[in-house]
């Protein structure tokens, strides 16, 4: 695909984000159309669900989920310790210090792709880092992941390998074959999203 026809399309998603998310009024945007154009060619914001995987099995405490949908889609159904920030919500200033640090991991997921790469563009035009995509979102986690089809006899091993890990990856995480319930694996005990206080501004000053 031509650099302009790309380059078109994200002015016109930016165009729709815009529509959705409330106006920026105190958060200047740091990176231009071509920077962003730039950094989504290389497709380094996405991360495969088998990696997302594997920090749920071992509990790795750098990852942190966020899921961009609506909060009713969200009690429906939640990647285990997921939070909540729909992407409308993504400029309020209670959930910058979530956004916008440098030791977790963030990662954006949606039931595709399309409303959490939304949220990757937002968060990096305003220069913030850490932030990750969640490859295929749901729809691709619950095939992947939690419904792995088996490989046939002609497959490498490699794709055997693949899922004998995605196999026991979905069993762990509620899977394994198994039909997917409404309420999905791992959704009691949902975290709340805790904003982080608003720093106190000293007294006296300019």
């Amino acid at each position: 695909m031509k650099p302009l026809v790309i380059l078109a399309m994200i002015l016109v998603t930016m165009g729709l984000i815009i529509a959705a998310v409330p106006q920026n009024r105190t958060k200047p945007y740091k990176l231009t159309a071509e920077e962003l154009l730039a950094e989504v060619n290389t497709r380094t914001q996405f991360i495969t669900p088998d990696v997302v995987a594997d920090m749920l099995v071992k509990k790795d405490p750098s990852l942190r989920l966020i899921d961009v949908r609506s909060q009713e889609e969200y009690e429906k159904f939640s990647l285990p310790g997921a939070i909540n920030i729909p992407v409308t919500d993504l400029l309020s200033e209670k959930y910058t210090e979530i956004l916008n640090q440098d030791v977790k991991m963030n990662v954006f997921y949606s039931n595709s792709t399309i409303v959490s790469n939304e949220a990757w563009m937002i968060t990096r035009q305003l220069g913030y880092k850490n932030n990750f995509v969640l490859e295929g979102g749901l729809n691709y986690w619950y095939d992947a992941i939690l419904n792995p089809v088996k490989p046939s006899a002609v497959n490498s091993d490699e794709e055997f390998a693949r899922y004998d890990f995605r196999r026991s990856a979905g069993q762990a995480l509620g899977g394994g074959g198994a039909a997917v319930s409404t309420q999905g694996p791992g959704t009691t005990g949902k975290p709340a999203v805790k904003p982080v206080a608003k720093k106190k501004k000293a007294a006296g000053g300019c």
